[in-house]
């Protein structure tokens, strides 16, 4: 409903500032102001955050401390990897919780990487057959490290792993007690800094989901605030690395982030082949996507209508 100073009031949520740089950068640079949204981010600790009590990631998805902010009302917007927002709208109704729809793909294109120690016998993919790889179960570095490995071996030869939160798997690498895990930043460059060995990375696409609440006018002010922001950061990454490296607390300053791999782009519709084809990626592994539905129940591009 619209505050007092005539904007209206929009409250998403965030985890790690990677995935949500646009919409940061959005808000503190008053480009949702200019749209005419007075947009409240609320922080949800995310597993790049160091001294957080991240216990929940343990829980099912849908008591993990987003998705239980989002199914409690506290927002009616968020983003996540694309195929973490496909598993939550797909299976929220089989799961009794509030429903979301994917309402666009998003903007960060958040470079991913499999790292292993500096010491390691492991110097290409396909050594990764059969080798666990740290992730968090059920979120971005899972999916997308299936998605890097499956190019290199089997399915029935990928293994992940959970070892916590990246600063946790890191430490664990290090140790020997694991082998590999998947990084984003600023986690990527703390391990470089740190002489910890890239194995091989990748893009991974965010998509946006959101509840009925946010009709298609507000979420388009909403996306056209991100692409402006998206085209800010694109021209200077280096002005908005401080964003990242806060999460490192202390242990990369921010211009020793690697900013070419910061990548950010507008919004776009959710279309019916990038649905079916995420979709069926997702039923190809058991267990990543439990319950049925399809473009219809699923996808709303109610931004461009």
């Amino acid at each position: 409903m619209p505050t007092q100073a005539g904007l209206k009031k929009v409250r998403v949520s965030m985890m790690n500032a990677v995935h949500d740089l646009a919409v940061l950068v959005a808000r503190d640079e008053g480009l949702f102001q200019e749209e005419g949204l007075d947009l409240e981010i609320v922080n949800v600790p995310g597993q790049a955050q160091m001294n957080v009590d991240l216990s929940a990631i343990n829980h099912p998805i849908f008591d993990r401390g987003m998705e239980s902010l989002y199914n409690d009302g506290g927002v009616d917007q968020f983003r996540m990897c694309e195929w973490g927002v496909m598993k939550r709208t797909v299976e929220a109704a089989s799961q009794g919780r509030r429903p979301a729809k994917i309402v666009a793909l998003g903007s960060a294109m958040t470079k991913v990487a499999i790292v292993v120690a500096g010491n390691s016998s492991i110097y290409e993919p396909e050594q990764l057959k059969d080798v666990p790889v740290a992730v968090s179960p059920f979120n971005g570095s899972h999916f997308t490290t299936l998605k890097l490995l499956e190019g290199f071996m089997k399915k029935e030869n990928i293994r992940t792993t959970h070892a916590g939160t990246m600063e946790e798997r890191l430490a664990a690498i290090g140790r020997g007690e694991i082998a590999a895990g998947n990084f984003f930043e600023p986690w990527i460059s703390i391990a470089q800094k740190q002489g910890f060995r890239i194995i091989m990375e990748s893009h991974s696409t965010r998509s946006e989901a959101s509840s009925d609440a946010l009709d298609g006018p507000t979420l388009a002010a909403m996306f056209r605030a991100e692409t402006k922001a998206a085209e800010m950061i694109n021209g200077n990454p280096a002005n908005y690395a401080h964003y990242l490296a806060a999460e490192s607390k202390g242990l990369l300053e921010p211009e020793e982030l690697q900013t070419w791999r910061l990548l950010y782009g507008p919004p776009m519709p959710y279309t019916r082949d990038r649905f079916q084809a995420t979709y069926e990626w997702m039923q190809g592994f058991p267990g990543l996507l439990e319950s049925s539905s399809n473009y219809e129940g699923v996808v709303d591009n109610r931004a461009w209508e």
